[in-house]
């Protein structure tokens, strides 16, 4: 049974996307930002930091995320779509989130191949790194559950036999 969430979850999720989105741009800022100083929103600070305009872009794309997370993966909205669809819609609209802020607010240039690319690079890892976490903490999750089924089944076997 899944637990209801509260206003506070989803507030815990939209700080982690963005603090784990703020810790890619930093190191990205330290390994590149005086290199794409010229032509990037995001690195105009060089490798001395991100911009507060840029910090609070991120800040809305993660709880634009957070929000699609809700849309596709609770059953308020759909009730009935295999997981892997639900995944390939949030990951889908994620990208065409990203790639709105990114023309809007000239967070790299978009006529270029090469941001886009480093773009996919990270995000394809991000994601994966996501996805590995999931499933070992989904694991973890089912193996404490199956071992309390145990005990509770042992001890009412015990109880049976007094």
């Amino acid at each position: 049974m899944e637990e209801k969430k509260t206003i506070f979850d989803y507030l815990a999720q939209i700080l982690v996307v963005f603090g784990f989105g703020m810790l890619m741009l930093n190191i990205f800022c330290l390994a590149f930002g005086n290199s794409a100083r010229d032509f990037s929103a995001m690195f105009e600070l060089g490798n001395q930091g991100i911009p507060v305009a840029i910090a609070f872009q991120f800040l809305c794309v993660s709880v634009l995320i957070v929000g699609a997370r809700f849309i596709f993966f609770t059953d308020v909205f759909i009730k009935k779509m295999p997981v892997w669809l639900r995944t390939v819609c949030m990951l889908t609209t994620a990208v065409v989130i990203i790639a709105a802020f990114v023309i809007v607010f000239h967070w790299f240039p978009a006529n270029m191949w090469q941001p886009w690319a480093m773009f996919f690079i990270c995000f394809g890892i991000s994601f994966l790194g996501s996805y590995l976490v999931t499933a070992i903490k989904e694991k973890t999750e089912n193996r404490r559950m199956e071992e309390a089924l145990q005990r509770l089944k042992k001890k009412e076997k015990e109880e049976k036999t007094k």
